[in-house]
Protein backbone atom coordinates (compact mmCIF):
# COMPACT_ATOMS: atom_id res chain seq x y z
CA UNK A 1 0.00 0.00 0.00
CA UNK A 2 3.01 2.35 -0.01
CA UNK A 3 3.17 2.61 -3.79
CA UNK A 4 1.96 5.90 -5.28
CA UNK A 5 0.38 5.99 -8.71
CA UNK A 6 0.70 8.89 -11.11
CA UNK A 7 -1.16 9.38 -14.40
CA UNK A 8 0.99 8.34 -17.35
CA UNK A 9 1.05 11.03 -20.09
CA UNK A 10 0.09 9.72 -23.50
CA UNK A 11 -1.10 6.35 -22.19
CA UNK A 12 -4.77 5.39 -22.64
CA UNK A 13 -7.05 5.42 -19.62
CA UNK A 14 -7.22 1.82 -18.38
CA UNK A 15 -10.04 2.10 -15.85
CA UNK A 16 -12.87 4.30 -14.59
CA UNK A 17 -13.46 4.30 -10.85
CA UNK A 18 -16.71 5.88 -9.63
CA UNK A 19 -17.99 7.19 -6.36
CA UNK A 20 -21.62 6.14 -5.84
CA UNK A 21 -23.82 8.64 -3.96
CA UNK A 22 -23.97 11.98 -5.74
CA UNK A 23 -22.19 10.50 -8.76
CA UNK A 24 -24.28 7.62 -10.08
CA UNK A 25 -27.47 8.09 -8.09
CA UNK A 26 -29.21 10.01 -5.29
CA UNK A 27 -30.64 7.75 -2.58
CA UNK A 28 -30.82 10.46 0.07
CA UNK A 29 -34.62 10.32 0.48
CA UNK A 30 -34.57 6.54 0.86
CA UNK A 31 -31.72 6.34 3.36
CA UNK A 32 -33.02 9.33 5.34
CA UNK A 33 -36.43 7.62 5.62
CA UNK A 34 -34.80 4.47 6.99
CA UNK A 35 -32.60 6.49 9.36
CA UNK A 36 -35.66 8.35 10.63
CA UNK A 37 -37.51 5.06 11.07
CA UNK A 38 -34.73 3.84 13.35
CA UNK A 39 -34.65 7.13 15.28
CA UNK A 40 -38.39 7.02 15.92
CA UNK A 41 -37.91 3.78 17.81
CA UNK A 42 -35.90 5.79 20.37
CA UNK A 43 -38.20 8.67 21.39
CA UNK A 44 -35.54 10.05 23.75
CA UNK A 45 -33.45 11.08 20.72
CA UNK A 46 -34.36 14.67 19.76
CA UNK A 47 -32.65 14.59 16.36
CA UNK A 48 -34.73 14.03 13.23
CA UNK A 49 -33.31 13.12 9.84
CA UNK A 50 -34.44 14.76 6.61
CA UNK A 51 -33.42 14.26 2.98
CA UNK A 52 -31.63 17.61 3.05
CA UNK A 53 -29.60 16.69 6.12
CA UNK A 54 -28.72 13.35 4.57
CA UNK A 55 -27.55 15.00 1.34
CA UNK A 56 -25.30 17.31 3.38
CA UNK A 57 -23.58 14.24 4.85
CA UNK A 58 -23.53 11.86 1.90
CA UNK A 59 -20.04 10.56 1.28
CA UNK A 60 -19.07 10.35 4.95
CA UNK A 61 -18.82 6.92 6.60
CA UNK A 62 -22.06 6.16 8.47
CA UNK A 63 -20.37 5.75 11.86
CA UNK A 64 -18.66 9.14 11.53
CA UNK A 65 -21.84 10.86 10.38
CA UNK A 66 -23.98 9.34 13.13
CA UNK A 67 -21.55 10.20 15.90
CA UNK A 68 -21.39 13.78 14.68
CA UNK A 69 -25.15 14.17 14.29
CA UNK A 70 -25.96 12.50 17.60
CA UNK A 71 -23.05 13.96 19.59
CA UNK A 72 -23.86 14.38 23.24
CA UNK A 73 -26.01 11.26 23.42
CA UNK A 74 -24.82 8.18 25.33
CA UNK A 75 -22.49 5.91 23.38
CA UNK A 76 -24.86 2.99 23.99
CA UNK A 77 -27.66 4.90 22.23
CA UNK A 78 -25.47 5.78 19.25
CA UNK A 79 -24.35 2.17 18.90
CA UNK A 80 -27.96 0.98 19.00
CA UNK A 81 -28.93 3.38 16.18
CA UNK A 82 -25.97 2.26 14.09
CA UNK A 83 -26.66 -1.42 14.72
CA UNK A 84 -30.33 -1.15 13.79
CA UNK A 85 -29.70 0.95 10.70
CA UNK A 86 -26.97 -1.34 9.39
CA UNK A 87 -29.08 -4.46 9.91
CA UNK A 88 -31.87 -3.05 7.69
CA UNK A 89 -30.04 -1.05 5.05
CA UNK A 90 -29.53 -3.69 2.36
CA UNK A 91 -33.16 -4.87 2.25
CA UNK A 92 -34.54 -1.33 2.43
CA UNK A 93 -32.29 0.19 -0.23
CA UNK A 94 -32.57 -2.84 -2.53
CA UNK A 95 -36.36 -2.46 -2.38
CA UNK A 96 -36.77 1.33 -2.45
CA UNK A 97 -33.58 2.28 -4.28
CA UNK A 98 -32.68 5.80 -5.32
CA UNK A 99 -32.84 8.12 -8.30
CA UNK A 100 -30.30 7.35 -11.00
CA UNK A 101 -29.02 10.56 -12.51
CA UNK A 102 -30.35 11.11 -16.05
CA UNK A 103 -28.40 9.15 -18.62
CA UNK A 104 -26.33 7.13 -16.15
CA UNK A 105 -27.60 3.70 -17.17
CA UNK A 106 -26.99 4.00 -20.93
CA UNK A 107 -23.71 5.83 -20.26
CA UNK A 108 -22.39 2.96 -18.12
CA UNK A 109 -23.47 0.34 -20.64
CA UNK A 110 -21.59 2.18 -23.38
CA UNK A 111 -18.51 2.86 -21.25
CA UNK A 112 -18.15 -0.78 -20.21
CA UNK A 113 -17.43 -1.54 -23.86
CA UNK A 114 -14.39 0.80 -23.73
CA UNK A 115 -13.10 0.59 -20.16
CA UNK A 116 -13.23 -1.65 -17.09
CA UNK A 117 -15.51 0.05 -14.54
CA UNK A 118 -15.22 0.07 -10.74
CA UNK A 119 -16.90 1.61 -7.67
CA UNK A 120 -15.13 2.83 -4.53
CA UNK A 121 -17.41 4.29 -1.86
CA UNK A 122 -17.43 5.12 1.85
CA UNK A 123 -20.71 3.21 2.15
CA UNK A 124 -21.79 0.33 4.35
CA UNK A 125 -20.90 -3.28 3.64
CA UNK A 126 -23.80 -4.31 1.39
CA UNK A 127 -24.86 -0.92 0.06
CA UNK A 128 -23.22 -1.34 -3.36
CA UNK A 129 -24.93 -4.72 -3.67
CA UNK A 130 -28.26 -3.02 -2.89
CA UNK A 131 -27.51 -0.49 -5.65
CA UNK A 132 -26.91 -3.36 -8.06
CA UNK A 133 -30.06 -5.19 -6.93
CA UNK A 134 -32.25 -2.13 -7.53
CA UNK A 135 -30.68 -0.91 -10.78
CA UNK A 136 -29.52 -4.13 -12.44
CA UNK A 137 -26.15 -2.51 -13.19
CA UNK A 138 -23.92 -5.01 -11.42
CA UNK A 139 -22.77 -6.58 -14.69
CA UNK A 140 -21.20 -3.26 -15.73
CA UNK A 141 -18.58 -3.31 -12.96
CA UNK A 142 -15.47 -5.46 -12.61
CA UNK A 143 -14.76 -4.77 -8.93
CA UNK A 144 -15.91 -2.64 -5.99
CA UNK A 145 -14.61 -1.62 -2.58
CA UNK A 146 -16.03 0.14 0.46
CA UNK A 147 -14.78 1.58 3.72
CA UNK A 148 -16.89 -0.69 5.91
CA UNK A 149 -15.22 -3.82 4.52
CA UNK A 150 -11.61 -2.65 4.64
CA UNK A 151 -11.56 0.03 7.33
CA UNK A 152 -9.38 2.08 4.98
CA UNK A 153 -9.71 5.63 3.69
CA UNK A 154 -11.23 6.20 0.27
CA UNK A 155 -7.83 7.02 -1.20
CA UNK A 156 -6.41 3.77 0.16
CA UNK A 157 -9.38 1.85 -1.22
CA UNK A 158 -8.86 3.40 -4.65
CA UNK A 159 -5.25 2.24 -4.58
CA UNK A 160 -6.38 -1.21 -3.39
CA UNK A 161 -8.70 -1.56 -6.40
CA UNK A 162 -5.94 -0.34 -8.69
CA UNK A 163 -3.46 -2.85 -7.32
CA UNK A 164 -5.97 -5.70 -7.39
CA UNK A 165 -6.86 -5.04 -11.03
CA UNK A 166 -3.46 -4.02 -12.38
CA UNK A 167 -4.55 -0.45 -13.22
CA UNK A 168 -1.82 2.05 -14.10
CA UNK A 169 -3.72 5.00 -15.58
CA UNK A 170 -7.30 5.14 -14.27
CA UNK A 171 -9.41 8.17 -13.36
CA UNK A 172 -11.76 8.67 -10.40
CA UNK A 173 -15.09 10.46 -10.69
CA UNK A 174 -16.93 11.84 -7.68
CA UNK A 175 -18.82 14.85 -6.43
CA UNK A 176 -17.23 16.06 -3.17
CA UNK A 177 -14.02 17.54 -1.84
CA UNK A 178 -13.41 14.24 -0.09
CA UNK A 179 -13.60 12.46 -3.43
CA UNK A 180 -11.08 14.83 -4.98
CA UNK A 181 -8.78 14.46 -1.96
CA UNK A 182 -9.01 10.67 -2.27
CA UNK A 183 -8.10 10.75 -5.97
CA UNK A 184 -5.14 13.01 -5.20
CA UNK A 185 -4.04 10.67 -2.40
CA UNK A 186 -4.14 7.80 -4.90
CA UNK A 187 -2.18 9.88 -7.42
CA UNK A 188 -4.79 9.73 -10.19
CA UNK A 189 -6.86 12.32 -12.11
CA UNK A 190 -10.22 13.43 -10.70
CA UNK A 191 -13.39 14.35 -12.60
CA UNK A 192 -15.98 16.36 -10.68
CA UNK A 193 -19.62 15.32 -11.07
CA UNK A 194 -20.91 18.86 -10.67
CA UNK A 195 -24.55 17.72 -10.60
CA UNK A 196 -23.96 15.90 -7.28
CA UNK A 197 -23.85 17.02 -3.63
CA UNK A 198 -20.49 18.75 -3.19
CA UNK A 199 -18.29 21.57 -4.43
CA UNK A 200 -14.59 20.62 -4.43
CA UNK A 201 -12.06 23.41 -4.70
CA UNK A 202 -10.72 24.05 -8.22
CA UNK A 203 -11.06 20.62 -9.85
CA UNK A 204 -9.27 20.38 -13.20
CA UNK A 205 -12.15 18.65 -14.96
CA UNK A 206 -15.89 18.63 -14.42
CA UNK A 207 -19.10 17.53 -16.07
CA UNK A 208 -22.54 19.02 -15.41
CA UNK A 209 -24.45 15.94 -16.58
CA UNK A 210 -23.44 12.28 -16.98
CA UNK A 211 -23.76 12.36 -20.77
CA UNK A 212 -20.71 14.64 -20.95
CA UNK A 213 -18.34 12.05 -19.50
CA UNK A 214 -17.59 10.14 -22.69
CA UNK A 215 -16.51 13.24 -24.61
CA UNK A 216 -14.35 14.39 -21.70
CA UNK A 217 -12.61 11.03 -21.47
CA UNK A 218 -11.88 11.10 -25.20
CA UNK A 219 -10.35 14.57 -24.87
CA UNK A 220 -8.21 13.48 -21.87
CA UNK A 221 -6.84 10.55 -23.86
CA UNK A 222 -5.80 12.93 -26.63
CA UNK A 223 -3.82 15.25 -24.30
Amino acid sequence: MEKKWKPIPGKPIDGLIFDLDGTLWDSSETVSALYQQVLEESPEIPFRMTGERMRENMGKPLDEMTRRLLSGLPEETIRRVLREYKSREYAYVARHGGRLYPGVKPMLRRLQQRYPLFIVSNCQLNYIDAFFAFTGLGECFRDTENAARTGLSKGENIRLVMERNGLENPVYMGDTQGDMDAAQAAGIPFIWAAYGFGSPQEPLWKITEPSQLEALLSSLEME
